[in-house]
């Protein structure tokens, strides 16, 4: 059971850092002072996901 606990935990604590990740590249994107491939590097997201986040700039809801 606490092997069970603590792999949630793991997952919850990758979930929240790559919502911040994808944060970090919105807030850039919005900027409109960077180009594709540096928030690829800042951000650490792929190219591909950044750009979905043109497509999609915030979670629908």
């Amino acid at each position: 059971m606490c092997k069970a606990m603590e792999d949630m935990s793991n997952e919850s604590l990758q979930e929240g850092i790559r919502e911040g990740m994808k944060a970090t590249a919105r807030c850039m994107l919005a900027a409109g002072k960077y180009a594709l491939e540096e928030i690829v590097n800042i951000s650490g997201l792929s190219l591909e996901e950044v750009k979905q986040l043109l497509h999609f700039p915030t979670i629908p809801g």
